[in-house]
């Protein structure tokens, strides 16, 4: 390790700069690989801290130089930078978004030491012009390389960021650098991969837990989208949510009609200019809106902690996906609820337009089968995904997801529910796919019905009184449960395993659940916010800190949690500093951010404990 880098300067720099009092899991770890030019792969949950494991080492290496990010988003590289300029480290960025002035005094500022962290998209780095820019950056004196998202290079390589394939070509021409790969979700595959795509050597393996306890999964067959949505949201008034559709023409939907209900909703997709995309986005980090409705477009490098729900409104393509996307809720650790709404249609409409595009291998039917087999599952959702990136779960319960919340109930005698749907497909031939075997059931004279004088079957009708989704949620777990398997193709057919036919034969046990049947007008309450993480927070003292961060930022141009975190103005809240030294106790303010914003929280403090003697508010419902 560089020598000026004990560990405890670590820990002062951890508290100047950052206002934290100890390190999160790995980021030790992380740092230290760094500062030995050891290459590495760090693999951190999203709001575990990946980019404070490459901005420390720039800080403290004693060797002039900056340390070089390759991140892919200018709104990512805006906001990191903005925020480490917040807390007194000097940093720059280089894209395409600067003034000719901007990048001339950038240049200027590296010429003369004057930068510690340096970023940079994968273009800058690859693309046209590339060759004299790395010429600019051995004579700049470059420490390291941190490659931010790296989990691009192998999900989203050739359709999303091909330059990210051609990163490799950094190790040829500093070879004395310690590359570092940096995530919030990969895979054993992935991470080998991303390993063998920059030419790692060696690379220091760092994989965080992929459990996030403080989120709370559910999943529902969607029926009627719009009520189910309307419902989560009830849940989550005022508060901060993305909504993901597969589709643009979904999303500008949704998004109507949110802002016909009242909700400040806006629309997200790669349809929409770059100008109303970037007018959008900065619309919701600085919480003018609360809820974005978007393709996938959106959401990488977002850095708003205060998410509280994520909503599918149909199924990702990959459990890889849905970990990233849902993730993006309670990055500040508090509860937050990720809700998938799906159909079994979503995975037959993915397979026909990954085979229009070219992209449907045999690594992309088996990743549309995990997340089927996750829609359909009935058993710890936590555990699920856990165990499907290679770890595992311990808990007997997380109570934090739909099954292990026993908001399933379990269907009495299930053998017999099985064996009229398993006997409804064999009479069919095993020719036909999930929504005719349901029309049978159901009782349902269609066209292909009547073509094929389905209604003489004795099975026929035989579930009529079951709702469609119910119906559908059974399929999918005789599915999962590998009583039934769809074929391959554009037009999926159901068929019986051999574990199928012995349950057929009223051998072996089946269990079999479904979503609890509400009274009419019943609604689910709202779940209670997380207690201690509210305990002894002064509610009002909280929103007057809100307001005050709020102004603050609008006078920066930043938006509001490159100020101040959630987590930081909840611990205000709790210990109610009256000095400057109170003030560096609290969590997430370093010794930079109690100079410039110091004395106007403290005002705002002293003004509010001067007009109020209310004891500490509970927290909200």
């Amino acid at each position: 390790m560089v020598p000026s880098a004990t560990d405890d300067q670590l820990e002062a720099t951890l508290a100047r700069f950052w206002g934290y009092r100890a390190f999160r899991p790995l980021q030790r770890e992380a740092i230290e690989a760094n500062l030995e030019n050891r290459d590495s792969v760090v693999v951190l949950p999203t709001g575990g801290g990946k980019s404070l494991c490459f901005q420390m080492p720039a800080l403290v290496r004693s060797v002039a130089g900056p340390g070089l990010v390759v991140s892919p988003l200018v709104s990512l590289m805006k906001d990191q930078v903005d925020g480490l300029l917040a807390s007194g480290i000097p940093a720059a960025a280089l894209n395409s978004s600067l003034t000719p002035d901007e990048r001339r005094q950038t240049h200027d500022a590296l010429d003369a030491g004057a930068c510690r962290l340096l970023y940079v998209t994968p273009e800058r780095l690859v693309g046209e012009g590339g060759e004299s820019f790395r010429a600019r950056l051995h004579r700049w004196g470059v420490q390291f390389v941190a490659v931010d998202e790296a989990h691009c290079i192998s999900q989203w390589g050739h359709e999303f960021r091909p330059e990210y394939r051609q990163l490799a070509r950094l190790r040829e021409e500093f070879p004395e650098l310690g590359v570092h790969a940096f995530t919030a979700t990969a895979t054993q595959q992935v991470r080998d991969d991303i390993a063998s795509q920059l030419a790692l050597r060696e690379p220091e393996m760092l994989v965080g837990s992929f459990d996030r306890p403080n989120l709370v999964y559910r999943v529902l067959v969607r029926t009627g989208v719009k009520d189910q949505i309307q419902r989560v949201l009830d849940r989550h008034l005022g508060e901060a949510g993305i909504i993901y559709c597969v589709s643009r023409k979904e999303v500008e939907q949704l998004a109507t009609w949110l802002k016909s209900s009242g909700h400040r909703a806006l629309p997200y997709h790669a349809g929409l200019s770059d100008d109303t995309r970037r007018r959008h986005q900065e619309a919701f980090l600085e919480e003018r809106a609360d809820t974005m409705v978007a393709t996938v477009a959106f959401g990488m490098g977002i850095d708003r902690s205060n998410i509280r729900y994520v909503i599918h409104a149909g199924s990702p393509r990959s459990l890889e996906h849905y970990q990233q996307e849902s993730g993006r809720a309670g990055r500040d650790g508090l509860e937050a609820e990720c809700v998938l709404f799906y159909s079994g249609a979503d995975y037959a409409r993915w397979r026909q337009m990954l085979e229009q595009s070219g992209e449907l291998s045999d690594q992309a039917r088996r990743l549309l089968r995990d997340i089927e087999r996750y829609a359909g599952g009935t058993r710890c959702r936590h555990a699920v995904l856990v165990e499907y990136f290679g770890q595992a779960y311990t808990q007997d319960s997380c109570n934090a997801c739909d099954w292990c919340l026993k908001e399933l109930e379990p269907v009495t005698d299930s053998l017999t529910l099985a064996q009229k749907i398993l006997s409804t497909v064999v009479r069919l031939g095993q020719n036909f796919g999930m929504g005719h075997v349901i029309d049978v059931l159901r009782g349902r004279t269609t066209e292909q019905v009547s073509r094929g004088s389905h209604q003489e079957l004795s099975t026929f009708g035989l579930l009529a009184d079951t709702p469609i989704a119910e119906l559908r949620g059974y399929l999918d777990q005789l599915t999962q449960q590998e009583l039934l398997q769809r074929t391959d193709g554009p037009y999926p057919v159901l068929q019986l395993t051999d574990t199928g036919v012995t349950v057929l034969k009223g051998q072996g046990l089946v269990e079999l659940y479904r979503q609890p049947r509400p009274a009419p007008g019943q609604r689910r309450r709202r779940d209670r916010a997380d207690p201690a993480a509210w305990e002894g927070v002064d509610r009002g003292l909280f929103e007057a800190l809100r307001e005050c961060r709020m102004e603050i930022a609008r006078a920066r141009g930043v938006p509001p949690y490159v100020v101040f975190h959630d987590n930081t103005l909840r611990d205000l809240a709790r210990r109610r500093p009256t000095s400057p030294q109170e003030l560096l106790q609290v969590y997430g303010i370093g010794a930079r951010k109690a100079d410039d914003f110091g004395p106007i929280v403290l005002r705002v403090i002293q003004e509010y404990e001067g007009h109020t003697d209310t004891d500490a508010a509970e927290p909200p419902q």
